[in-house]
C-alpha cells in the first residue's frame, strides 16, 4: 500500500498552464521555494493544442503558436529550482495551508504558506443551452474538436455547423476548412459575436464562412449520427421564432458556447465567488477572500489573449511573494463598483496608498462613442474616450491610486449628438 508523501514549500501553484508558469517564475525570482501541481502529463495547458499563430505579440513582441508560447515559459522554469509534479490532481485545500493531492505515487500532503490558483477554464457543455432533440454522435465541443484534429490528426466530420461564436469555435471553423470540411456556418444566439473581431475577420470573412447573428439551433435531428438541425431566428426577448425555422443537413455540430473558470477548489474551500465571472472575488493584489490564497488567469475570469493572462499571473506571483514576506499593504480597503454598461469589474477592492490600480472589465453590450468614467468620492479621476466597446474584448483602465480615498465607481457614459 502506497504511503503518504509529505512536502513543504513556501508557495504552491495549482495549474501548469500559462498563468501557473508565469506566476511561478515571479515567486522563484523572489527567492521563495515553490511547486507547480499539474494534472496533465506536461506543462503548457490548453496552449499545447493551439497550433495556430497569433500568440505572444504583446508579451514577447513576436508572433508564436500556442506550443511555442508555452515553451518559452517552460524553458525558463527548467532553469530555476521550481519543482513540478505532473499527472498530479489536487483534491482539496485544508486550513493553514495543506494541499491534499494524489498521483501514481499515492497521496501527497503539501504544507505551504501561500497558494496561487491557476486552474484555467473549461467549456460549457450542451446542457448549458438545453440543446433539444435526440442524442446522436457528432455533437462535440470546440476545444475537443481542436484536440482531436490538432493533436490526434483525426477529422470530426464532413458537413459541419458551429453553434456559438466563441474564439475557439471561430478558429476551428478555419481549421476545419483547411482540412477539407464543409463549414456551413456559425450560428450565434446574441445579436453580436462573442469572439474577437480579428478572429471574425481572419477565420470567417477571409474564408467566406457565414456568421448568422440572432439565430441558433433549436432542434437536433438524427439517431445514431447527426443528420441535421433546425435553426430559427432569436427574438429580442431571446425566445425563438419557430414560424421561420429551417432545416440544415449536417453530420457534425461543434459547440462554442463559452468558457467558465475551473474554480471548484476555491468553492469547496469557501472562498467568496463572483457570480458573473465564475471566478473568485479578489482585491487589487489578486488575493481572494481567503488571506494567502491568490487567483489569476482564466480561473479568475476568462481572458481574450494569453499575453494578458501571463501579465496578470506575474502580478499574482509578485504579490504572493510579498504576502509570504509580510510586505503586502494593510491600509484601509475600499470597494470597486461597476455601474452602467459594465458586466463585471476585476478586482473588487483596492487599498489606499500610492502606485497604480489596474481595472479589467467587460461591457454588457456593444457601445459606440462612449467615455469610460472612473470616480472616487464623487470626483472624476479618469475619463477615456472609446469609439467602440465590445463584450468580446476585455478593457483595461489604469488609475493612479494617490487620487483615490474612497469607494471607486466605474461606468460607461454615452456621448450624445
Amino acid at each position: 500500500m502506497a504511503s503518504t508523501i509529505n512536502l513543504n514549500y513556501d508557495v504552491a501553484i495549482i495549474g501548469g498552464g500559462s498563468a501557473g508558469l508565469a506566476s511561478a517564475l515571479k515567486v522563484d525570482k523572489a527567492g521563495l521555494s515553490c511547486i507547480i501541481l499539474e494534472r496533465d502529463n506536461k506543462l503548457g495547458g490548453i496552449l499545447n493544442q493551439c497550433i495556430h499563430n497569433g500568440f505572444g505579440l504583446n508579451y514577447f513582441k513576436e508572433e508564436l503558436t500556442g506550443p511555442e508560447y508555452a515553451q518559452k515559459f517552460i524553458d525558463k522554469v527548467k532553469q530555476t529550482k521550481i519543482n513540478v509534479l505532473l499527472n498530479t490532481t489536487v483534491l482539496s485545500i485544508q486550513d493553514k495551508f495543506v494541499l491534499k493531492a494524489i498521483n501514481s505515487h499515492g497521496l501527497i500532503n503539501i504544507n505551504v504558506k501561500s497558494i496561487i490558483l491557476a486552474t484555467g477554464c473549461r467549456e460549457r457543455p450542451a446542457g448549458a443551452i438545453s440543446l433539444c432533440g435526440t442524442r446522436p454522435a457528432g455533437i462535440i465541443s470546440a476545444g475537443s474538436a481542436q484536440k482531436i484534429v490538432n493533436l490526434y490528426g483525426k477529422m470530426i466530420g464532413k458537413n459541419i455547423i458551429i453553434v456559438g461564436s466563441g474564439d475557439i469555435g471561430l478558429i476551428m471553423a478555419r481549421r476545419l476548412r483547411f482540412e477539407g470540411a464543409n463549414v456551413i456556418g456559425v450560428y450565434e444566439v446574441m445579436p453580436y459575436p462573442s469572439g474577437l473581431k480579428r478572429n471574425i475577420v481572419q477565420c470567417l470573412e477571409d474564408y467566406n464562412i457565414p456568421l448568422h447573428l440572432s439565430k441558433t439551433v433549436v432542434e437536433v435531428v438524427g439517431d445514431e449520427r447527426v443528420e441535421g438541425v433546425y435553426v430559427a431566428p432569436v427574438k429580442k426577448d431571446f425566445s425563438f421564432d419557430l414560424t421561420k425555422k429551417e432545416f440544415i443537413p449536417c453530420d457534425t455540430i461543434v459547440l462554442s458556447i463559452g468558457l467558465t473558470p475551473s474554480n471548484e477548489l476555491a468553492q469547496d474551500y469557501g472562498i467568496i465567488q463572483n457570480q458573473i465571472t465564475g471566478g473568485s472575488v479578489v482585491d487589487e493584489y489578486l488575493q481572494t477572500s481567503a488571506q494567502g490564497i491568490f487567483q489569476c488567469g482564466n480561473s479568475l475570469h476568462v481572458h481574450d489573449i494569453v499575453d494578458n493572462v501571463s501579465k496578470e499571473a506575474e502580478r499574482a506571483g509578485e504579490n504572493c511573494a510579498q504576502y509570504v514576506n509580510n510586505l503586502l499593504s494593510n491600509t484601509k480597503k475600499h470597494s470597486i463598483i461597476n455601474k452602467n454598461g459594465l458586466r463585471y469589474i476585476n478586482p473588487s477592492f483596492y487599498y489606499e496608498g500610492d502606485g497604480i490600480l489596474t481595472l479589467n472589465f467587460r461591457s454588457s453590450g456593444i457601445y459606440k462613442n462612449v467615455n469610460i468614467v472612473v470616480k472616487s468620492d464623487g470626483k472624476e479621476v479618469r475619463r477615456i474616450y472609446k469609439k467602440i466597446i465590445l463584450p468580446a474584448e476585455m478593457e483595461t483602465v489604469i488609475v493612479a491610486k494617490n487620487n483615490l480615498k474612497s469607494d471607486v465607481e466605474i461606468y460607461l457614459e454615452e456621448i450624445k449628438g
